[in-house]
């Protein structure tokens, strides 16, 4: 590998906008644009009209803006520039971007690559909620009705809070957790994801939280979808924008940039789930992120001893759970260099762009090696890389990312589905909907048919009983039985 193209990361930037009105936010392209001459300051030297090459995350707080990629380079002067835009507005793009650039400048088609991105929900829905007459709104659900409403909708598995704690309760009973065991897991990874947040000036919310202060609903901490509360997943209420400059190593030093700013970036690797939540093997695992995970690591030759810091996603509990799990990272050792999605912020597809940065930030501070895990969908995508303060010998560029086919043959089959099923069923995973008052608005079962079948159920608020078994006031839902039984408009569930 020649060193003079080794991909290094010379600049970051991030930017909060919270101005007093909301209405006077900056949009997507502006914070995009910001980020980047942040960037460039951070790096010391005038780069970003002579890039080649301008990776975006899709963003969707503005949907008039379909394409950010080349207002950013009007914006920032870049004429002549390659540009791509994510395809979709996934939480793995800021890591899949920045594998793009690094296998680009390591294959010498490259010089200066720019990656950013940027959400503006904030002043999004303060917008939405002038123009309704004081009507609060709920800008990311309705921007998931606008492109489908299909069986798993129906049944309120709409966006990624109604669907992430499928994954917790199932992951919680395979485990042989109690709840309260659950949520104190839940609660020690976030309070340390708040310390974090409360240390770095780019996060969002800079206020420690206790464990206890984490799981417990309240006033200022309603329910979501059971056993979540506001204060365990993203906040998606901000207007924020994050950017970073990748180089050669050779351009980095002909331009004076001296070595002690150079993060290097390793290989990832990338692997993903079946599009359709009712698609997985199971909601205790996933097979991607185990192979995105352990694949990076072994490209890089490193072990869970070799890394000084990690970013492990963390938009609900059970994704960091899983992940740490796979990686072999304690529990008592923080799992974020950014403070996580509630606290650092959750700006939809550009969370990672901000871990990118603050894990340089920490590496130029600290030395040493550090793990970047993105997480995108609902658990669906997966991208893994690793970055140091010095060259990694193992990585080698450009590199294939995709390993797929190694995920796949990992995956148990998958259950079939059954749209219509009635008739005694089991629980494979569950949760309960609040509104925003705190008080139930329904429940939905993931059941097995006795012949081993998947199917969905409806748990009306009207049916105290089966909700509060729900809740957690009784034996464990998950693997008891019940009964599945016609209704309208859905079919509903009871415990035997």
């Amino acid at each position: 590998m020649n060193p003079d193209l080794l991909p290094v990361i010379v600049g970051v930037g991030q930017i909060n906008d919270r101005p007093e009105n909301p209405l006077e936010g900056r949009d997507p392209v502006t914070l995009m644009a910001d980020a980047l001459r942040a960037a460039e300051v951070d790096a010391g030297a005038s780069v970003l009209t002579d890039a080649d090459w301008i990776g975006v995350v899709q963003q969707i707080a503005f949907p008039e803006i379909a394409d950010a990629s080349s207002p950013v380079a009007a914006a920032l002067g870049a004429s002549h520039v390659e540009l791509v835009q994510s395809k979709g507005p996934n939480g793995d793009s800021p890591i899949l971007l920045l594998n793009e650039a690094a296998n680009k400048i390591g294959a010498g088609e490259i010089r200066i690559a720019l990656v950013t991105g940027a959400e503006a929900l904030r002043t999004a829905g303060a917008r939405k909620t002038a123009a309704s007459g004081g009507q609060k709104g709920d800008a990311l659900r309705d921007a998931t009705h606008r492109v489908k409403v299909g069986y798993a909708q129906s049944h309120g598995l709409v966006v990624p809070t109604d669907v992430y704690p499928l994954y917790e309760n199932a992951l919680r009973a395979s485990l042989g957790q109690t709840l309260a065991e659950g949520q104190a897991e839940s609660g020690e990874i976030w309070s340390r994801f708040s310390e974090v947040a409360a240390s770095n000036p780019a996060a969002w919310i800079r206020k420690p939280v206790s464990a206890e202060d984490v799981i417990t609903p309240g006033d200022k901490n309603r329910p979501i979808a059971f056993p979540y509360t506001k204060l365990q997943v993203a906040n998606a209420a901000v207007n924020q924008g994050a950017g970073f400059i990748v180089m050669a190593a050779g351009e980095a030093r002909a331009r004076g940039i001296p070595e002690a700013q150079w993060i290097y970036v390793g290989n990832g690797a990338a692997a993903h789930e079946a599009n359709s939540v009712l698609a997985r093997d199971s909601y205790v695992h996933s097979a991607g992120m185990e192979v995105s995970i352990l694949k990076t690591m072994e490209l890089n030759q490193l072990s869970v001893e070799d890394l000084d810091a990690v970013e492990l996603y963390s938009c609900f509990p059970c994704v960091p759970k899983m992940a740490r799990r796979v990686l072999g990272w304690p529990v008592d050792k923080a799992a974020t260099v950014f403070g996580g999605l509630t606290f650092g912020g959750g700006p939809i597809g550009n969370y990672m762009s901000h871990a990118v940065a603050s894990m340089a930030l920490k590496l130029r501070e600290t030395g040493g090696t550090g793990l970047l895990f993105a997480n995108g969908g609902y658990a669906t995508h997966n991208h893994t890389i690793a970055v140091s303060t010095r060259p990694i010998p193992a990585a080698s560029f450009p590199r294939a990312y995709d390993f797929q086919a190694e995920a796949d043959a990992k995956r148990g089959p998958v259950p079939e589905l059954d749209q219509d099923y009635t008739g005694a069923a089991s629980v494979e995973s569950y949760t309960v909907f609040y509104d925003r008052e705190g008080q139930p608005r329904s429940g939905v079962v993931v059941a097995r048919t006795d012949s081993g079948k998947r199917t969905l159920a409806h748990v009306p608020a009207s049916d105290v009983a089966t909700i509060a078994r729900l809740q957690g006031k009784g034996a464990e839902p998950v693997g008891a039985s019940g009964t599945i039984t016609a209704g309208e408009p859905l079919r509903t569930w009871r415990f035997a």
